[in-house]
């Protein structure tokens, strides 16, 4: 992956985070594990959002 892409995830992450404190929304130890995930690219977009979505159904 390149250091650009790298550091355009990262802000995506933490603008996405933001935006959840902001509304009051928190983000679980599980969602930002997933987002680290995301950023480093061991995982698709698709992919983290399955799993937040499986992790979901279960609660």
């Amino acid at each position: 992956m390149s250091p650009e892409l790298h550091a355009r995830r990262l802000a995506a992450v933490k603008l996405a985070n933001a935006v959840n404190k902001i509304e009051g929304v928190p983000v679980s130890i599980q969602a930002k594990k997933l987002s680290a995930q995301w950023v480093r690219g061991e995982i698709s977009g698709a992919e983290m959002k399955a799993m937040l979505i499986a992790k979901h159904k279960q609660s």
